[in-house]
């Protein structure tokens, strides 16, 4: 797939074009790209541009979110750099100038509820009134009665809802992020771990405990602030990988969730720690092995 930024865009030829954020390119959202041979998506998330103090946390890295539309067919990933100038834009200057003047949309899919332009002043009855392309409104999809959209995903992770979060994702969650050193708690307790930092601007899983994917490999993974030890440190990642014994500081580990084991505690004693672990290192390479 070809990755392009505005206004840096090939002219002169014909696109069937899907507009919109993305943010987790999740079950919804594939319905929209279905059959579109273009994206068109915005970088970075414009209402960090509009409204900061509603930025949401991302399901998906930009690399993340280009190689699931990738992973559908897509010929062409075009990327709006969004900012307060181009937030100027009215709807009708988004159309004439973006859509049919450098991209020649002869069809142009979005969800319901999207909205463009300056104020958001653009919804689907604006595009559907432009006869230069034909406009594919797509509904919101619904699930198991729930409606598939990235804010949902949003709370079920912070739920530590993984199993339902996954299905409306329609793939894992996924975190990856350069391996930290720790302080070695782990290790002291027969289960060494490779420590991430959370991400500010990404969605994590609520505290707890997590049935993962490390790179492939089982691991159960800790998300939290280790109440049993005053570490004095923030919140953190602790992936504690079956049967491995390598070195991976400063290498990017991946974490594909699964299930969720438990919610964080604070145990008595490190005895009663070692214990619990030894039932969540059992209990996740169940989990893996029904999910081979």
């Amino acid at each position: 797939m070809k990755v392009t930024r505005l206004p840096d865009v090939e002219r002169g030829r014909a696109r069937t074009v899907a507009v919109g954020t993305f943010d987790g390119v999740h079950l919804g959202h594939r319905e929209v790209i279905a059959g579109s041979d273009s994206v068109l998506t915005f970088e970075p998330h414009p209402v960090s541009v509009v409204a900061p103090q509603h930025t949401p946390k991302l399901l998906t890295t930009s690399e993340r979110k280009a190689e699931l539309i990738a992973s559908l067919g897509v010929e062409e990933l075009i990327v709006i750099p969004f900012d307060a100038e181009f937030a100027a834009r009215s709807a009708d200057e988004f159309i004439e100038e973006v859509l049919v003047g450098v991209l020649g949309a002869t069809q142009v899919a979005i969800g319901e509820n999207f909205r463009f332009g300056n104020r958001a002043q653009g919804d689907p009855r604006l595009l559907a009134g432009d006869g230069r392309f034909r406009t594919v409104v797509h509904e919101l999809l619904e699930l198991d009665g729930e409606i598939v959209s990235s804010s949902h995903i949003r709370g079920l992770l912070l739920a530590g809802e993984l199993a339902r979060a996954n299905r409306l994702l329609g793939s894992r969650f996924r975190i990856c992020g350069e391996v930290s050193s720790g302080d070695s708690r782990g290790r002291e307790l027969g289960f060494p771990t490779a420590n991430l930092i959370p991400d500010e601007e990404l969605a994590c899983p609520g505290h707890g405990v997590y049935a993962c994917l490390a790179d492939g490999r089982p691991a159960a993974v800790s998300i939290g602030v280790r109440p049993t030890f005053q570490t004095g440190r923030g919140e953190l990642i602790e992936a504690h990988i079956l049967d491995f014994a390598g070195d991976l500081y400063g290498s990017t580990l991946c974490l594909e969730f699964l299930e969720r084991l438990r919610g964080e505690r604070r145990f008595e004693t490190a005895d009663a720690l070692i214990e619990q672990m030894h039932r969540d290192v059992e209990r996740t390479r169940e989990i893996v092995a029904a999910a081979d």
